[in-house]
């Protein structure tokens, strides 16, 4: 939980009220550190009260109780411990009561006790499971107060301890983890840290391009994998917004995708219910019906569906506006069938689970031509994910499969720029056996398969 305070910053290191990550090392403020705290104030009669937290030679007030403005303090600072009455109580240099900061010698003098208009000080350590000091409970008022005795510290001590305790707890410990969670992918969120790579849709007679699924990365080292990152930002209440975010960062980008292509979105269904969504889908459907190109929204399963009406709706208003709707990871499970049965695509995505080794497996063969049928009956088409070999390009074919995506045909890249021609990876019909060229490279140097490429995530959700 940060550093002994014996580790502090020197004077003028920072700003004694610079604001810190919160998401470093502040416990939440939770409801039981609140209620300890608001008690702690009121039985003392004191104005404020807080509680601290030790990192990087600062103290970070992750909880206050009372009127903090009053004194200066605000929750999420973290004024430097070298200047603190904390520090000096720790060390023995100053007792756990003071009860008029500025008439004692050793606290009138003192920049902090004029900085927050001290005038009484009672505080308690917090401690570890090791015996550490991780922190402080402190509470104060800008007067003098003869009434804090000895007493006040055994208070404290014992409130201090509950608080402690508290936040050793499995409980406090999910909710700091979660809060860490939060903050890492809102970084992600106003930093816009995320671009945006395209990968091909081809008809499998011919190798023509019929659309470009669009593809999120993530700079930085919080996040390594796509999956990582959508499923951090679901677990912390930010699942859409990062959806959000990835699908414009993909459709500013419209106009670099051939006209005459479709621009494959990916969305969640709680993502596609989101108004804000929808009205940028509409908005760039519009724009994309101007330029000779179309959008499709793929429908994932990776979150569950509590309200199929709701989506049915969204799926309608967006599809009013020019949108045409794919189901993604059809094979993968329930909630993909689910998904086809009740939204009626217009595309049908055949999960990689499905495609792989599909040229030697029977099984994988009639589950194909059973889709394929089905796909024919209700008008949809069928494109099939993570096509990695040649022998599964040729059994889909056979297999009456129309289109297809994967690793053999073209590797997500950057969109290309107006009048440079295709982008690396992109198959070029006028020399399709480039693609397969590099592929075959690719395995001249001991990498083939799923090995060499492990199955990519997209632009909207993972």
């Amino acid at each position: 939980m940060g550093q002994p305070p014996h580790q502090h910053a020197r004077e003028g290191d920072a700003d004694p009220g610079a604001p810190v990550d919160p998401g470093a090392a502040a416990d939440p403020a939770a409801p039981e550190v609140q209620r300890l705290l608001d008690l702690a104030r009121t039985h003392l009669g004191t104005e404020i009260a807080w509680v601290s937290l030790f990192s990087e030679g600062r103290q970070l007030i992750s909880t206050l109780s009372g009127d903090g403005a009053a004194m200066r303090v605000e929750q999420g600072h973290a004024p430097p411990l070298q200047e603190s009455f904390c520090v000096r109580v720790l060390a023995g240099n100053l007792p756990a009561v003071v009860p008029d900061a500025r008439r004692d010698p050793r606290t009138r003098d003192l920049a902090v006790t004029a900085q927050l208009g001290i005038g009484s000080y009672a505080g308690a350590p917090l401690h570890d499971e090791h015996g550490r000091p991780v922190g402080m409970l402190c509470c104060l008022s800008r007067g003098a107060d003869p009434l804090l005795d000895e007493r006040a510290p055994r208070y404290l001590a014992m409130v201090a301890d509950l608080i402690a305790d508290h936040l050793a707890s499995p409980l406090a410990r999910e909710r700091r983890a979660l809060q860490q969670t939060r903050g890492r992918v809102q970084r992600l969120l106003e930093r816009r840290d995320l671009r945006v790579l395209f990968q091909p849709v081809l008809r499998l007679g011919d190798h023509g391009v019929v659309a470009h699924e669009a593809l999120a990365r993530f700079g930085g080292e919080d996040f390594p994998s796509p999956d990582l990152a959508f499923a951090a930002a679901g677990r912390a209440g930010l699942g859409v917004q990062l959806e959000l975010l990835a699908a414009r960062t993909a459709l500013e980008q419209l106009e670099r995708v051939p006209a005459g292509t479709a621009l494959n979105i990916n969305l969640s269904a709680e993502a596609l219910g989101d108004e804000e969504v929808q009205g940028v889908l509409l908005q760039h459907a519009r724009r994309a019906a101007r330029t000779g190109r179309s959008i499709t929204a793929e429908i994932t399963e990776h979150v569950q569906v509590t309200d199929y009406p709701a989506l049915v709706e969204a799926v309608r208003r967006v599809r009013v506006g020019g949108v045409r709707i794919a189901v993604d990871d059809a094979g993968a499970g329930y909630a993909s069938f689910r998904h086809i049965l009740q939204l009626h695509p217009d595309t049908i995505k055949v999960d990689v689970s499905l495609v792989r080794d599909v040229d030697v497996d029977p099984v994988r063969q009639a589950l194909t031509r059973s889709l394929v049928d089905f796909a024919a009956d209700v008008g949809a088409s069928l494109v099939a994910e993570g096509v990695e070999q040649p022998g599964e390009s040729a059994a889909l074919r056979r297999l009456g499969v129309g289109l297809a995506q994967g690793f053999l045909f073209g590797r997500p890249a950057p969109a290309p720029r107006p009048g440079t021609g295709a982008a690396p990876g992109v198959v070029d019909l006028a020399e399709p056996a480039v693609v397969l060229g590099e592929r075959r490279a690719g395995r001249a140097a001991g990498f083939s398969g799923a090995a060499a490429h492990p199955r990519e995530r997209r632009a909207g959700r993972p």
